[in-house]
């Protein structure tokens, strides 16, 4: 198959360009509501036999809802579970949990429901774009549906109950992942980012807790779900968002009028390098495709359709090279492969 066929068959709809306001700084948003089964143990003190009751109980639920399709981990490769994770459609954790956990996918994998991951149930909606009331709307939608047969751990109290205690209340965790280069270049980030872990909100890496920033990417969300209701919680999320990505603007601005052509001599460097590279690390690669984005962002590099980013972003880890060739790489390989694929996208 042909590269373009493989990215649009294997593509998840937050990859998609959109219209949304603001989709040249945030990237996707994303939805997920935990919950767990009343009377049953949480996946991580259950025993087998109370694994599989949970994954029974989840499957006679997803009856109700057309058109998804459950993957059990036990029954996928490892490449297969990188590509998921890479895609953010699965949280890392899951790929290391026990053999009774999978996930429910929907057709354009905007929605997967996580079995058995450090909750019994994990729904997750991700949107292109600052997309946060229509991911919930969704996910909603898909937890009363789930509730009408399923037996929910809830207290009066406190709402839903959960093996974490920072998710107990709502067990809604709402993110953005933004690309934040002009405010790293202007070297405004720990500022930004000190004033928003003040504001009870969250800060991680490109795949969430305990990852690396890579490729001026994070991921913003709140860090407590107790004492607060779901439309507090996403109205907190953007109206801070919406701060951070008014700061980001106004950095590429005076990037623009004051170091022009240092950003836009960084952008042509970054497309060379990336166009005529024969090996290139992941590292190195998605630094390079940010730098490349913030120059088409500023209309300093022509040519380019934006989308090209959120695609090799995904693309060009290991999980899906890996898939996409069909066999193991290792690391040269794999960069070796890295920067064909690269080359060959740019060239489009």
């Amino acid at each position: 198959m042909a590269l373009e066929g493989f990215i649009n068959q294997n593509s998840s709809k937050w990859m998609e360009e959109t219209n949304q306001p603001y989709s040249d700084v945030v990237l996707s948003s994303r939805i997920r509501l935990a919950r767990n089964i009343n009377s049953l143990p949480f996946p991580s003190v259950a025993d087998a036999k109370s694994l599989k009751e949970v994954e029974k109980t989840i499957s006679k639920g997803m009856s109700k809802l057309e058109d998804f399709q459950f993957l059990s981990m036990n029954g996928l490769t490892h490449e297969d579970k990188l590509t998921l994770v890479e895609k953010h459609l699965i949280s890392p954790q899951l790929i290391n949990e026990n053999k009774n956990s999978g996930v429910w996918l929907n057709k354009d994998e905007s929605v997967s429901i996580m079995v058995n991951e450090e909750d019994h149930i994990r729904t997750q909606v991700v949107l292109p774009g600052l997309n946060l009331e229509e991911g919930y709307k969704i996910a909603d939608e898909i937890d009363d549906k789930l509730e009408a047969s399923i037996d929910f751990a809830f207290s009066e109290n406190i709402g839903y109950l959960t093996a974490c205690p920072t998710n107990v209340g709502t067990g809604l965790r709402a993110s953005v992942m933004v690309h934040l280069p002009a405010l790293v270049l202007t070297k405004q980030i720990n500022r930004i980012l000190t004033a928003v872990s003040q504001l009870g909100l969250a800060v991680r890496g490109i795949y969430g807790e305990g990852s690396e920033s890579l490729g001026n990417i994070m991921q913003i969300s709140n860090q407590v779900t107790l004492g607060q209701s779901e439309a507090e919680i996403i109205d907190n999320l953007k109206r801070v968002t919406k701060q951070i990505i008014d700061h980001e603007y106004n950095s590429r601005k005076y990037l623009l009028e004051e170091n022009q052509v240092s950003v836009k001599d960084k952008a042509y460097r970054a497309y060379g390098i990336l166009s005529n590279a024969y090996s290139i690390s992941s590292k190195e690669a998605l630094e390079l495709l940010s730098y490349l984005k913030l120059g088409v962002d500023l209309k300093l590099v022509d040519g380019i359709k934006p989308q090209f980013f959120k695609q090799l972003i995904v693309i060009t880890r290991p999980g899906f090279l890996q898939k996409l060739y069909g066999h193991t790489l290792n690391t040269e390989t794999r960069d070796i492969k890295r920067a064909e694929v690269i080359r060959e996208i740019l060239k489009k």
